[in-house]
């Protein structure tokens, strides 16, 4: 008989989207990392964390900063397990030595790799088949998942051959690196609002970007915001990284912004109670197409509701009743 669950009905033989947190908040000093870590395990929605190895963290204590990392990962402050790690880019001296400390010493903690400054495909199949190799040799025996910034010409250039690369989850946009890398082509305003979401420039690479992710099945997650301590603003950019683009992550850099991040890009109420009359209606159909209100809905739709569903249970929202005790009680969720 075939299931009725969603994830198995609606997805089978289906290589599954990855299902993750609308924000991944970076840290890099120990105060901010331990800060990060435990407002991490008292929200009651999803977020992630990086711990930064790089820009974010202090300079000349490399090997230290590591260890440091390592012995968060393998504390009680990583209490939720979705803390990942940001290393050295490729041209650093230090990137095979933060793999083989964070691989040795805390490879099944780790949530996620973020490579940064990527200049070619090359170089990232590089430094994944290093990472794959110090994974076998320590016997982590799983895969970490990798990220990549997208934040020079070359990664651009490149995109739709990173995003087919083994062990990605996601494909990041670092807009500070990538003006720099412009050399005052592009004003320094448009690293901030609104230009970063206007010059023609960003535009382009934010929709190669979000585009190559998606068409091999990645998250796209945005930058950063400058607008550290302004809610509205921060909101008001996630929605626009959100809705103008694609976006299905962004990164949070000061506490203050999780939240607006989360909102912005939580799924929308008036969908959520659509989701739950399509979905309950198709599963007493075996998943055939339903007519409701006059409207044709069929498996495309099926897979865009619940897909929408999952992120919100993940973001602590409230879930239609129906919707909630049809998929997301204890028997149902088993069967996913």
């Amino acid at each position: 008989m075939p299931s009725s669950h969603p994830d198995q009905a609606l997805f089978e033989g289906q290589k599954p989207f990855p299902l993750i947190a609308a924000c991944d908040h970076y840290a890099g000093t120990e105060k901010t990392m331990t800060k990060a870590l435990a407002l991490q395990e008292a929200h009651t929605a999803a977020f992630d964390v990086t711990l930064d190895l790089e820009d974010g963290a202090p300079t000349g204590q490399e090997k230290s900063q590591a260890e440091l990392v390592v012995d968060l990962l393998n504390s009680e402050a990583n209490a939720k397990g979705r803390a990942g790690v940001r290393i050295h880019d490729h041209a650093s001296p230090y990137w095979r030595q933060d793999v083989d400390l964070l691989v040795r010493g805390a490879g099944r903690r780790i949530a996620h790799i973020t490579i940064p400054k990527a200049e070619t495909a090359r170089q990232l199949a590089e430094m994944i088949t290093y990472i794959q190799n110090a994974c076998a040799f320590t016997e982590v025996g799983r895969e970490i998942p990798i990220h990549v910034l997208i934040e020079t010409h070359g990664a651009l250039f490149d995109a739709y051959k990173i995003a087919a690369l083994p062990w990605l989850r996601g494909l990041d946009f670092g807009i500070m690196d990538f003006v720099s890398s412009h050399h005052g082509a592009i004003s320094s305003e448009a690293m901030k609002s609104p230009q970063q979401f206007e010059h023609v420039l960003l535009r382009r690479a934010k929709g190669i970007q979000v585009s190559a992710a998606l068409a091999h099945g990645l998250v796209p997650a945005h930058g950063v915001t400058l607008a550290v301590r302004d809610q509205a603003q921060v909101r008001d950019d996630a929605q626009r990284a959100r809705d103008e683009f694609g976006y299905l992550r962004m990164w949070s850099i000061h506490p203050s912004q999780i939240d607006p991040i989360l909102e912005a890009f939580a799924p929308r109420t008036a969908e959520l109670e659509i989701a739950a009359r399509v979905l309950c209606e198709a599963v007493t159909k075996s998943w055939a197409p339903v007519d409701i209100d006059g409207k044709l809905y069929d498996r495309a739709s099926y897979r865009y509701f619940w897909q929408l569903a999952k992120r919100a249970r993940l973001n602590d929202q409230a879930l239609p009743g129906d919707l909630l005790t049809a998929f997301f009680s204890e028997d149902s969720a088993s069967a996913s």
